[in-house]
């Protein structure tokens, strides 16, 4: 018997879809009018097709030349610095192999850049990270551009790459795509003695040699972190909006399963094909009602406050406006299932181990809080997705996953939530509008009132940890670190300096135009704070000593000040002139064209705002 879908998820997904009816039509428009019965390449001149198999060899130069086979990009991220993307260096050959099995042609594409954000954090390459998502998208679009294939694999696993390989597939959305993720390496050192040390470090308490043991001890093989963060985010809300196979979110690297699956991806693409009898482009994948349920998996998890971004850019390559008030409303009645660090001392292994993606789609259907009636990568209905994949004498099955959590400590029924609403919120007052992920703050340091201490870089404020000027009651407002600023670099380095002041007894909040991403922790956060300072926000005006209030319960961020004071004030400092160093003079167009973090920090114009030419 089907369960009613709830009432609040059903009018945000009724005025999501009135709001988007006019772009949303005229993307499908566009989409349905880019398919053709044949491969792509048949519409090729000889000269085209022949440069396009000109590379192949045996069955694939017959297959590619031949134009009666689907074909299929591989689109991956892979390199081998990082741990999350090198175990894909495998994965074209299965691919290939796979398709070939099931009637297709698989050809490499295409790569697209892969940043860590962990490399990178407190440098000044982090500028860039933000930004990379945009090239990723564009690289994705390069990659399909050649009228060649008639399906994508998506190979990718962290932060801004898997929104950046969507975005882009979506501009090509008359094709099937499926996303092919590495999964996470095995846990290292439990996260609570890793923050330990990290917070040791930052007082003067631990060496750089403690530190940088306890790192290595986390991160420490092939295979995504296990840190509920941004990249793991990225798994579990694709997958939950139909764009994996069920169960291959974290399924680990280097295992004869990982392969299982993924080559079951490349078979699966080649048969919702246009030329197949299941076709499924991911513009249809990819509508109101999944985007809804991406929404509410991060919710009922504690994700990544990155997705407040990426959810709003992806729905909008798709022709779908959502906004933060749709984040929020769904916040309302969406339980906090899910305990995984930040949120808890678990990682993303022993969330697999207590049931996982499956018990978690599972537990919101059966209360109505998912739509079931959803088009999926692995056929039409979400409840395919309560699977998990299994060799049985080395054949790949599928199975049906726990119905009852292994550890109530991990992973929660919506009968008995870790909290009754979502881990995300949005703040509104006089300092604009911001995010907060409350699902790791206590609910006693949720609401602090304190004077501010004003920064523009990361480093000044490191500085005043260090000089003792931040030991009391204190918000700090970090400015200057938004998308037009300076790319909106992430900030949770600052994480073990304030949480070291909080230790102390203090009250303590960050207010920032900056990100905080899925590392945000027990620090309350008012970050993606839009207007941002350089778009001339009113958080540009707070002056140090002012009095901040940030209350989560409320929902409220605001300055202390009267409004004609306010209103008297102008910006103390400006975006620097120059922005160069680290290839961040390559990036000063993107700068320039980004829009606001509630519009997803994109410099892709959306639905009716793209300017006449």
């Amino acid at each position: 018997m089907s369960v009613p879908l709830n009432s609040v998820v059903a009018d945000v997904t009724a005025r999501i879809a009135a709001r988007s009816a006019g772009s949303r039509s005229d993307y499908l428009r566009r989409m349905a009018a880019a398919v053709t019965p044949r491969p792509m390449r048949a519409g090729l001149g000889c000269s085209n097709l022949a440069h396009g198999f000109a590379a192949c060899a045996g069955p694939d130069r017959l297959a590619v030349k031949g134009v009666s086979a689907p074909g299929v990009a591989i689109v991956s991220a892979y390199n081998d610095m990082l741990s999350a993307h090198q175990p894909l260096h495998e994965f074209p050959g299965w691919i290939k192999e796979a398709a070939r099995q099931a009637g297709g042609v698989a050809q490499f594409a295409g790569g697209v850049p892969a940043m860590c954000d962990g490399i990178t954090q407190g440098r000044p390459g982090m500028e860039l990270s933000l930004f990379s998502r945009e090239v990723i998208a564009m690289a994705t679009g390069v990659a399909l551009s050649h009228d060649m294939f008639d399906a994508t694999l998506l190979l990718g696993v962290c932060d801004k790459i898997v929104p950046g390989l969507l975005i882009g597939a979506l501009a090509f959305g008359h094709l099937p795509a499926i996303l092919v993720p590495a999964g996470p390496m095995a846990s290292g050192l439990p996260n609570g003695e890793k923050a330990r040390v990290r917070q040791a470090f930052a007082e003067g308490k631990a060496t750089r040699d403690d530190l940088l043991a306890a790192e290595s001890a986390s991160y420490h093989s092939p295979g995504t972190c296990t840190f509920y963060g941004t990249a793991n985010s990225n798994q579990l809300v694709v997958e939950v909006m139909g764009l994996h196979l069920p169960g291959a979110s974290f399924v680990p690297p280097g295992t004869p399963l990982r392969r299982a699956v993924t080559e079951a991806a490349a078979r699966r693409v080649v048969e919702i094909t246009a030329q197949g009898s299941e076709y499924t482009p991911i513009s249809q994948v990819v509508d109101e009602r999944s985007v809804v349920n991406g929404v509410i998996a991060l919710l009922a998890t504690g994700g990544s406050t990155n997705h407040t971004l990426h959810l709003v850019a992806i729905a909008a390559a798709a022709g779908i406006h959502l906004t933060w008030d749709d984040f929020s409303d769904l916040s309302s009645v969406v339980p906090l299932l899910a305990r995984v660090y930040p949120n808890g001392s678990a990682d993303i292994n022993h969330f697999v181990a207590a049931g996982g993606v499956q018990l978690l789609i599972g537990e919101l259907l059966d209360a109505g809080l998912l739509h079931g009636d959803v088009s999926t990568v692995a056929g039409p209905g979400l409840d395919r997705y309560r699977q998990e994949p299994v060799l049985d004498g080395g054949v790949l099955r599928w199975r049906d996953g726990l119905r009852e959590s292994a550890d109530l400590d991990v992973l929660r029924p919506v009968s008995a939530p870790f909290a009754a609403d979502g881990g995300l919120r949005m703040l509104a007052g006089n300092l604009g509008r911001a995010v907060i992920k409350v699902s790791a703050v206590a609910e006693a340091h949720r609401v602090v009132e304190a004077p501010a201490r004003v920064f523009t870089t990361q480093e000044a404020v490191a500085e005043a940890f260090r000089a003792g000027e931040l030991d009391r009651d204190v918000v700090i407002v970090l400015r200057q670190q938004g998308p037009r600023a300076n790319g909106m670099p992430e900030l949770h380095g600052l994480t073990p300096s304030l949480s070291a002041v909080m230790s102390r007894g203090h009250k303590v909040a960050l207010v920032t135009d900056g990100r905080m991403s899925g590392a945000s922790g027990k620090i309350p956060a008012a970050i993606h704070c839009t207007p941002e300072a350089a778009a001339g926000g009113p958080i540009a005006l707070i002056r140090d000593g002012d009095l901040v209030r940030l209350d989560a319960d409320a929902g409220r961020v605001d300055v202390l000040v009267a409004a004609e004071v306010l209103a008297a004030r102008t910006p103390e400092d400006v975006v620097p002139a120059e922005w160069t160093g680290t290839g961040r003079e390559l990036f000063t167009a993107l700068r320039r064209a980004v829009g606001p973090a509630d519009q997803g920090a994109s410099v892709f114009a959306p639905f009716d705002l793209v300017p006449a030419l």
